[in-house]
């Protein structure tokens, strides 16, 4: 027997950027060397490897992300200890949804999406070098 899912991952995703703040993606690369703002990339090592990331930016892979804010946690990063703003970003824009959405409490977290924009542009990362590339 199959199981029986209450609510799919899209409409979490959903939920979740009702409840978040986002950000255009023009905006995001002003804050890449704001010394008020830490950039989280949410992908895993494959994907670094793959395609890099933002420059400065701090690798958290998403299945780590509540072991390393928890202050409690022995698991704990000292970046997330800090009076800032976290910006979080990955591949799809759903798991810094969902990211953003779990670590509202610990301080002003907001996403950016990092595939469409409304100007139709997208994010793309290569070797660790940014650039546009069109929509």
């Amino acid at each position: 027997m199959g199981q029986n899912i209450t609510k799919a991952v899209k409409g979490m995703v959903a939920d979740a950027n009702k409840e978040i703040t986002t950000i255009p993606i023009s905006d995001a690369l002003n804050l890449v060397d704001s010394p008020n703002h830490i950039i989280v990339d949410l992908r895993d090592i494959r994907e670094l490897q793959r395609t890099g990331k933002i420059p400065g930016a701090f690798s958290c892979p998403r299945g780590m992300l509540e072991f390393w804010i928890d202050p409690a946690s022995p698991y704990h990063k000292e970046i997330f200890n800090q009076d800032k703003t976290y910006v979080f970003y990955c591949a799809s824009a759903w798991r810094s949804a969902l990211s953003t959405k779990l670590a509202q409490y610990k301080s002003e977290i907001i996403a950016f999406s990092t595939t469409q924009t409304k100007s139709g542009k997208k994010w793309r990362i290569l070797n660790g070098s940014k650039y546009y590339e069109g929509g």
